[in-house]
């Protein structure tokens, strides 16, 4: 009895730490969140000539609007070229695209990945860029959102991230994944860069110099979480990155469960492989070099996302109120309802603090209905990760799945 005892209460330790340093760090991040930052206004600007890079795989439905849109800028025509990244496209989306003044690349792999198709449209359109903007093949730029980005770089920046944000939210999914994404933009953007630590980069609407992002990429070889490994890269060699929150980019959220699934399933691969990688030099790095942004992200890879955290912690903090109701005298668990519920209003509080006001509606309440589903999609993607940063994953845009 002892050692199942003994058991119980070491597993209690694990979760107690785990999740409540989880609490604590989203707790504080996005109260943070909630006091303004804002760019320095530049003394001088310089406009500078970008390349906006625009890699698709099999994108063909949404391919040709993205790229008219990505056209209508109010930054100089002359100081920015539209560049698709054309992977097993169609032939007649290869005409219509061809029809539009943009740069339009064609590229071919055995394996196709984000990083090798960048790669390769680099090194076709040569070096006469300042500035490298990278967006999915469904992200729909704001009309100032260059303009946003350069006032970044003239106040010295070299990585720069932008405030993404949903294009749809026609579904339960939809919505939450929109909630989801803001949640993390307010914890690991805008709250990271009032404290002071380097913003988290999403893998599009995000800027670089072009000539330091050219040579960091050859040496980024990632087949799934290729931003992880960029931005890994970035913070142990001492890069700060900035955070735009009014440099906006539309991004399609998923709109079907089995979609949902198949996105965090890669995600969370992906989160642990670097984990395993970076931990060490984090520790490193964080001791022997005072890198404290390079640590943070280590930590990230391996922290619970929002919806798991939200739904281990309500679980086991019923778990815990109903020992306490039914079992008041019962000594068997080292922790009370009182720790759990510390736990529980932390996470509370930082979602309310980092969900936006124009998400409290009633179609978001019918959503929450919806949370249960996504949680144990998550939790069981937990046990099926095996190979899955391996190999390519396509999620399919512009579907409409009323």
């Amino acid at each position: 009895m002892e050692i199942v005892k003994s058991t119980v209460t070491l597993v209690e330790f694990i979760l107690i730490i785990y999740l409540g340093f989880a609490a604590v760090y989203v707790f504080i991040f996005a109260f943070a969140s909630i006091f303004p930052y804002r760019q320095k206004q530049p003394e001088t600007t310089i406009q500078r000539k970008m390349a906006v890079l625009i890699p698709g795989y099999k994108e063909d439905a949404v391919i040709v609007d993205v790229a008219k849109e990505a056209l209508a800028q109010d930054y100089p025509a002359g100081k920015y070229d539209v560049v698709v990244i054309a992977d097993s496209f169609q032939p007649e989306t290869l005409e219509k695209l061809a029809a539009l003044p943009i740069k339009l690349v064609e590229v071919s792999f055995d394996v196709s990945t984000k990083s090798k198709a960048l790669n390769k449209a680099m090194a076709d359109i040569g070096d006469a860029y300042e500035v490298a903007v990278i967006l999915d093949a469904d992200n729909v730029m704001a009309s100032d959102f260059l303009s946003k980005i350069n006032q970044a770089f003239d106040n010295g920046f070299t990585v720069v991230q932008g405030h993404r944000i949903a294009k749809n939210t026609n579904t339960s999914f939809a919505l939450l994944d929109a909630i989801s994404e803001e949640v993390n933009n307010y914890i690991f953007r805008k709250g990271h860069r009032v404290l002071g630590f380097s913003s988290a980069l999403i893998g599009s609407g995000m800027a670089f110099d072009y000539s330091f992002f050219k040579t960091t990429m050859a040496n980024v070889n990632a087949i799934g979480g290729f931003d992880k490994e960029l931005e890994l890269t970035l913070l142990r060699d001492g890069n700060k990155i900035e955070y735009v929150h009014d440099a906006l980019v539309l991004d399609e959220k998923v709109q079907k469960s089995e979609v949902f699934e198949k996105q965090r399933k890669r995600w969370l691969s992906a989160q642990f492989v670097y984990f395993g990688r970076y931990f060490f030099p984090g520790v490193y790095h964080l001791f022997f070099k005072g890198n404290i942004d390079f640590f943070d992200k280590v930590y990230q890879m391996v922290s619970p996302p929002r919806i798991l955290l939200v739904g281990l912690v309500t679980i086991i903090t019923a778990f815990y109120a109903l020992v306490a109701i039914v079992f008041p005298e019962s000594n068997f668990l080292y922790f009370s309802i009182d720790e759990w519920w510390i736990v529980f209003v932390l996470v509370v509080l930082a979602f309310l603090f980092s969900i936006p006001r124009k998400f409290y509606t009633a179609k978001t309440l019918v959503a929450i209905f919806t949370l249960p589903k996504a949680f144990f999609l998550m939790f069981a993607s937990l046990f099926k990760l095996k190979g899955a940063n391996k190999r390519f994953i396509h999620t399919e845009h512009g579907v409409n799945n009323n």
